[in-house]
């Protein structure tokens, strides 16, 4: 099975940035595209973006278009979020995702991390 762990989360001011990574072991997909959803309290989880395992396709939610960058590093199994201009709406647990493919994945997954929280300050 896949597992996947998050890290970077944090507390940070508004309009600063962080950079959230989740590293990936097991073996599920060989070539798996994976992504980040969130969640706030009393809100339902919602995507934020996707990357294909070959770095040929992105997907970002509107919300987050030209604030947030997807990436990875395939030799490392590590897929990172780059948050820029953090807003206080951007406050929520943020989740890694994995799935079969980009299509697939930006609605939902059976392959979830634990989560890292992610909180800006107004």
């Amino acid at each position: 099975q896949v597992q996947l762990v998050e890290s970077g989360g944090g507390l940070v001011q508004a309009g600063g940035s962080l950079r959230l990574s989740c590293a990936a072991s097991g073996r599920i997909f060989n070539r798996y595209a994976m992504g980040w959803f969130r969640q706030a309290p009393g809100l339902e989880r919602e995507f934020v973006a996707a990357i294909s395992w070959s770095e040929s396709s992105t997907y970002y939610a509107d919300s987050v278009k030209g604030r947030f960058t997807i990436s990875r590093d395939n030799a490392k199994n590590t897929v990172y979020l780059q948050m820029n201009s953090l807003r206080p709406e951007d406050t929520a647990v943020y989740y890694c995702a994995a799935e079969a493919s980009v299509l697939r994945l930006v609605r939902g997954s059976n392959y979830w991390g634990r989560g890292t929280q992610v909180t800006v300050s107004s």
